[in-house]
């Protein structure tokens, strides 16, 4: 029986910048705010942590910080996907060298593969760690599905212990031929209780960076059997997710971050800040929702 990495809410974790690189004091200050907020875990390095702008040696550097300073206090969960198998896997044993709890494989983009090459891709990852695994599929960001299927396969490997996804319409078939031995996290914000509903465990959340108590005790609710007070908290949040992805992830959440007093500098390029017009919309959301400042 394989154990969930984790069950509830996992914060994705933005990287904060300064000019001259990671803000490494701001990141142990979001790294505890997401512990006494009641974060299950927190990923660090994916996409909303901006991974792609991450040279090597930053990337680790992060995952270390990260794990040193969150000192298994919760999951830490690295992202260490690329495109190119190789890559990943080094990656991924670095991970594991610095100290990462699990790691987050995302499908290769650009490149792409068939549904027999992303078995091996991920087949070759698992087998350069002893740490879990937790496979992502996003296919609005990488232009190509993980098939059911082939995360049943997947899932027969000892340490591919679960899997972020963001296509809602596959969840069902996914529950059905992985079985309880496998644990599917929501990978979208406004779709966590659909998810939960089909036989999902939680959330890998953007938007837990801000509201980290209230994406836990919506997933808690719901496992708990609280479906009523899980359902007002999902369509409580619907209005506020609008706002933070009106601008590609993490551009809309940095934004919101900073109006709040949480100074978490800009976004990385070809990743800008966000724009006028949107700016005003998540000052809405976030004062109707009844944000204030954020002391770290």
């Amino acid at each position: 029986m394989k154990n969930p990495v984790f069950t509830g809410s996992a914060a994705a974790v933005v990287t904060p910048f300064t000019s001259g690189g990671i803000d490494f004091g701001k990141l142990e200050a979001l790294l505890n705010f997401q512990i006494n907020g009641g974060s299950d875990a927190v990923v660090v390095c994916g996409t909303t942590g901006e991974a792609s702008t991450l040279p090597d040696k930053e990337h680790i550097s992060v995952i270390k910080f990260a794990a040193d300073k969150v000192n298994k206090r919760i999951p830490v969960i690295a992202g260490a996907g690329s495109n190119d198998t190789r890559h990943a896997a080094e990656l991924s044993k670095a991970a594991e060298a610095s100290g990462a709890d699990a790691i987050l494989s995302v499908t290769p983009y650009y490149n792409k593969t068939t549904q027999k090459g992303l078995y091996e891709h991920f087949r070759l990852i698992a087998a350069s760690v002893k740490i879990p695994v937790i496979l992502y599929n996003i296919p609005v960001r990488t232009n190509l599905n993980m098939n059911p299927e082939t995360v049943k396969a997947l899932s027969e490997i000892d340490n591919i212990a679960g899997l972020k996804e963001c296509n809602l319409l596959q969840v069902g078939d996914l529950v059905n031929l992985c079985g309880d031995d496998f644990t599917i996290y929501s990978g979208d914000d406004n779709i966590i209780l659909p998810v939960l509903s089909l036989g999902g465990r939680g959330v890998i959340s953007t938007m837990a960076n801000i509201i980290p108590k209230d994406t836990h005790d919506m997933v808690e609710k719901f496992l708990s059997g609280d479906t009523a007070g899980a359902r007002k908290l999902q369509l409580g949040t619907l209005n506020l997710i609008k706002a933070l992805f009106t601008e590609v992830n993490p551009i809309p959440i940095k934004a919101a971050m900073n109006l709040l007093g949480m100074n978490v500098g800009s976004c990385r390029l070809p990743l800008v800040d966000i724009s006028l017009n949107n700016l005003e919309l998540l000052k809405k959301e976030l004062d109707a929702y009844g944000l204030k400042q954020i002391s770290l």
